[in-house]
């Protein structure tokens, strides 16, 4: 028998914020994180901004010597997973740390690591190459630096499904409790990609928006005038626990987490089909998982990417499977305001969703101010809305054609 699945607590790092509560006003706001890209000289590139984490202080969280060692994903992982667990307040005893897990999910790893170290190695040669480097590069460092951060010697793992490694990493860690493999774990997903290589290799697909005379506009899901996404960086986790763990320990349960749906496009390596009927089926399985039917469900923070074909796709995706249920539905991008956090979208997204459900506020979609030929749901245009809502779905895609969907709903007793 599956068992209940609940979330206890929230630790993020997004361009809104360095805490959940910023991210959070931020999003609600209809605030945008995006301006000009600082991380390195863009001049020569086409796509001069981005969705940066500004002021973050990495020895709030560990020393020095660390802060040179790792690559900021695994700085973004720790910090966001230090906030969750004091969030939760929650401590890892050895009683239980043997049922504790880590799984975070990362699309690429230490992108910027490789990088410099590549510049080392053809400048200087391999002797100068550091003794870290494939420490910071190996994308699963983040969990497994966690891990030793907090004593939890359960299950371990790394989502690597591009866009989708945040949701898929969720889902994971949901799985692992609910069929008795773990009682608590630590989960979500991180990207720090904004660098040279992978702000050059989205331009060369002409994946990336090129308004860079409107950074905070540039952004726009589902509206006509969008060219392509904005590149983010962030973090996101969330605490998971068994239910009857969470009760036992008198923690404070956000939500839970009741379904989870993973599916397949076998279609391109980039592009989604038209009508996106892998998205379709993600979300159905989602909400098959959690008993539930298409009309129970809310609101969803869709994936949204502002890209041409992602947009479209996405919203046939909901009203071939939603039927006359997707008029009612609230859909809302959270990318408007953050750009895409790539590996970290999930779990960004994935809190969005919880807070909206906790506090009955749906947050916008910025930037639409015409929306695109076939884009024509209620995508919560502009500003916030305040609505009292029982269920809220996360919706995640990413390269490869992984099509990976979460699905929270109000904790009832």
């Amino acid at each position: 028998m599956k068992r209940r699945v609940v979330v206890t607590g929230l630790g993020a790092l997004t361009p809104l914020g360095n805490s959940v509560s910023q991210s959070w006003e931020g999003a609600i706001a209809g605030k945008s994180g995006i301006g000009p890209i600082t991380k390195f000289d863009c001049s020569s590139y086409k796509t001069k901004i981005a969705g940066e984490i500004k002021n973050f202080d990495p020895l709030q969280f560990v020393n020095k010597q660390e802060v040179r060692r790792y690559d900021d994903f695994i700085l973004y992982s720790l910090a966001a997973s230090e906030m969750a667990m004091a969030d939760a307040n929650l401590t890892i005893s050895p009683e239980f740390s043997e049922r504790t897990g880590v799984i975070i999910g990362a699309g690429f790893g230490g992108i910027s690591t490789v990088y410099s170290e590549i510049h080392t190695l053809i400048k200087s040669g391999p002797r100068k190459i550091s003794p870290f480097a494939i420490p910071a590069i190996i994308a699963n460092l983040a969990s497994g630096h966690v891990s030793i951060r907090f004593s939890a010697k359960g299950p371990i793992n790394c989502a690597v499904t591009a866009c989708a490694a945040g949701t898929s990493a969720i889902g994971d860690a949901y799985k692992t409790i609910a069929y008795g493999d773990a009682d608590v774990m630590i989960t979500g997903g991180v990207e720090a990609a904004i660098s040279p290589l992978a702000v050059g290799g989205f331009g060369a697909m002409r994946a990336l928006s090129v308004k860079n005379d409107e950074p905070q506009r540039a952004s726009r899901p589902f509206d006509k005038d969008r060219d392509g996404f904005v590149i983010g960086e962030g973090c996101g986790i969330v605490i998971l626990e068994e239910l009857s763990f969470a009760l036992k320990r008198g923690a404070h349960i956000y939500a839970e987490l009741a379904g989870y749906g993973c599916t397949s496009d076998a279609f391109h390596m980039a592009a989604p089909p038209p009508g996106h009927e892998g998205a379709a089926r993600s979300m159905q399985v989602a909400i098959k998982d959690a008993g539930l039917n298409p009309e129970d469900i809310d609101y969803i923070n869709a994936h949204g990417t502002s890209t041409p074909l992602n947009d479209l796709y996405e919203t046939q995706a909901i009203k071939f499977l939603f039927g006359e249920h997707a008029g009612k539905l609230m859909v809302s991008s959270t990318k408007s305001m953050t750009g895409h956090m790539l590996g970290g979208t999930g779990g960004v997204e994935a809190i969005f969703a919880i807070k909206a459900l906790q506090e009955g506020i749906i947050p916008p979609t910025i930037n639409l101010d015409n929306p695109g030929e076939g884009c024509d749901l209620d995508y919560v245009p502009k500003i916030a809305r305040h609505k009292e809502i029982n269920t809220a779905m996360s919706n995640t895609f990413g390269f490869g054609g992984v099509n990976a969907v979460l699905l929270f709903k109000k904790y009832i007793g």
